[in-house]
């Protein structure tokens, strides 16, 4: 997959492409079907595929830190992405100029001198411009002006309600994973490096593989049972814990994950946590003394949850 940073790196090349617009966020089952009518349309047309994201996503940079919570980074919004088989991942930077384009700028600009569009497949939700009155029936009078199709796509349901990522994010808040998981199409998981933290549950006796959360505003806050895999030989079961450490008067939001039976140095090395179970809240306590005994259970729960 060829990734493009940005409308300035667009080359002649990349004139002529069938494409897609969104966020993109979760890459769920929804998004899925996008992406197969996509590919579909590449293939009978013989044309490569163009996915279209944004950074930050436009609810981020119009609300920030009041923005829906983000399912994923945007690296893995990038592998997901390629994993689903797309052949070009263009990202847009969401800034102040780019806000300000008119429906019929946008169409110019980027489909039709910016990649050439030959074939469109939408969302059924998509808006887009500064008046946000891009729609489908503009998309389709501009199609038949530039010479591109629109492709529209249905409402993906699950249980009686659409695929979406609002759904999936009240999915996680409260600690289904089963139904995230089925929205998804596959588990909810985290990935990220795993840095130095601050030591201090080490000094507890549980030492923990901390990953920066990357996200303005996280879906996750508590202590879960997960899965870990990546840069182990093979997945491990451990407790994690996300959120900014309010016993410790921590600022950053963290995740830090207590590996079950294992030793080794995972430094600097990219691992995936799987959310299997919601434990509990995060909590405040009044001494590391009544962490140590929470952290204790929590593990206790994290064994009893997987059966070892």
């Amino acid at each position: 997959m060829e990734l493009i940073r940005g409308l300035h790196n667009l080359r002649p090349r990349h004139h002529g492409s069938v494409v897609t617009i969104g966020n993109f966020d979760g890459v769920h089952l929804g998004h899925q079907a996008i992406l197969g009518a996509l590919g579909e349309a590449g293939a009978r047309l013989g044309l490569p595929d163009t996915v279209m994201i944004f950074e930050p996503q436009p609810q981020e940079f119009f609300q920030g830190e009041a923005a829906p919570a983000r399912l994923m980074h945007w690296r893995d919004k990038v592998d997901a992405l390629a994993a689903a088989g797309v052949a070009r991942v263009l990202c847009v930077r969401f800034n102040e100029r780019f806000r300000a384009l008119t429906a019929r700028q946008f169409v110019q600009q980027l489909l039709v001198d910016g990649l050439g569009c030959r074939h469109l497949v939408i969302g059924d939700d998509f808006r887009f411009g500064c008046d946000r009155s891009g729609d489908f029936a503009l998309l389709q009078a501009a199609g038949q002006e530039f010479g591109f199709a629109v492709q529209n796509t249905p409402t993906i349901e699950v249980a009686g309600a659409r695929v979406s990522s609002t759904r999936i994010r009240a999915a996680i808040r409260t600690g289904d994973f089963t139904l995230a998981g089925k929205l998804l199409g596959r588990p909810y998981a985290v990935s990220g490096h795993v840095t130095h933290g601050d030591k201090i549950g080490r000094t507890l006796g549980v030492p923990t593989a901390n990953v920066l959360s990357q996200r303005q505003v996280s879906p996750l806050s508590g202590i879960y049972a997960v899965t870990v895999s990546n840069a182990l030989p093979q997945p491990v079961h451990g407790v994690c814990s996300v959120g900014k450490r309010p016993t410790v008067n921590g600022q950053d939001e963290r995740i830090e994950t207590y590996l079950l039976d294992f030793e080794g140095d995972i430094y600097g090395h990219r691992i995936h946590v799987i959310f299997r179970e919601k434990l509990r809240e995060e909590l405040k306590f009044n001494s590391l003394d009544e962490l140590k005994i929470a952290m204790a259970k929590d593990i206790a729960d994290a064994r009893r949850y997987f059966g070892i």
